[in-house]
């Protein structure tokens, strides 16, 4: 048995767009690594051009890393340090590296973090919106049916929504959430530290439109965030003030479904809740 101490897997942020924000630490460990796992090797290149290095690289990515899993941990064990990198930012956030991280730490590797660029922080560190609690969902899923459930299961959420999106998707993502959170507000975050780096605010159906008027806007990658639900209470249905509202709105002749949202929106709670109350009332119950 061998007395060589086993290796580590570094775990590198590298930028997001903007070179410069490499850490010097980040590329020490680059240049030191016995080898570099990256999710597209040519993507990483140029990187490691950029540094004047040629560091072996191999790839890794979704289709090929559980298979990757043995090789990587038998260099680790015979003494060689492993660098893992993505296309850009911090792996396994919406990226692989999960697989590989997770069975290397069951074996009892060392994983040592080297911090850095992370888009989804970014966004969130300039956009306007709470962060004390937000709730990150990767990309939403790419049929509109799937994609609708998604964003109605996460309705009721009170923290700040953050997804990733591709700039074909875009638009049909943002009509999804027209439809489905109605007015909340919506921050798009595209192109981040890239020269065409912008911050769009307003309701989805507004950023739709502008982007029907400047088809540019529409371009590069996203981040897009949600303000978060209105903090719920749990609505007492038999206050004067609720009764008031709903008998108003009924009265007006304001249809059950659209009072039900304007009663979530101004008293807080769920609309389905809402909802059956209306409907009770409707009926006379």
């Amino acid at each position: 048995m061998s007395d060589t101490p086993a290796g580590s897997l570094y775990v590198v942020a590298t930028p997001i767009g903007n070179l410069d924000d490499l850490s010097p630490r980040a590329a020490r460990v680059l240049a030191e690594v016995a080898v570099i796992a990256a999710e597209d090797t040519r993507h990483s290149g140029r990187l490691l051009r950029h540094l004047g290095l040629s560091q072996p690289m191999l790839s890794l990515h979704e289709h090929n890393e559980a298979s990757r899993v043995d090789a990587l941990d038998a260099r680790l064990v015979a003494g060689e340090d492993i660098a893992l990198v993505s296309d850009a930012g911090t792996p396994l956030i919406s990226d692989p590296g999960f697989v590989l991280v997770r069975a290397l730490r069951d074996r009892g590797r060392r994983i040592v973090p080297v911090p850095g660029p992370c888009a989804l922080v970014a966004a969130l560190s300039a956009a306007g919106l709470p962060t004390d609690r937000f709730l990150f969902q990767g990309f939403l899923p790419a049929k509109g049916g799937s994609r609708r459930g998604r964003l109605e299961a996460l309705a009721a959420r009170e923290e700040t929504l953050v997804f990733y999106e591709s700039p074909h998707r875009i638009r049909d993502t943002l009509a999804d959430l027209a439809s489905t959170l109605e007015a909340r507000r919506v921050v798009l975050a595209r192109e981040l530290t890239k020269t065409f780096e912008t911050f769009l605010d307003g309701s989805a159906a507004e950023l739709l439109a502008r982007m029907e008027e400047d088809p540019d806007q529409a371009r590069g990658e996203f981040v897009v965030m949600v303000a978060g639900a209105a903090e719920r209470h749990d609505p007492d249905a038999s206050t004067v003030e609720a009764d008031a509202l709903l008998t108003a709105l009924l009265a007006e002749g304001v249809g059950v479904k659209q009072a039900a949202s304007v009663a979530a929106r101004l008293l807080g709670g769920a609309k389905k809740v809402w909802y059956g109350r209306l409907q009770a009332l409707k009926d006379g119950h």
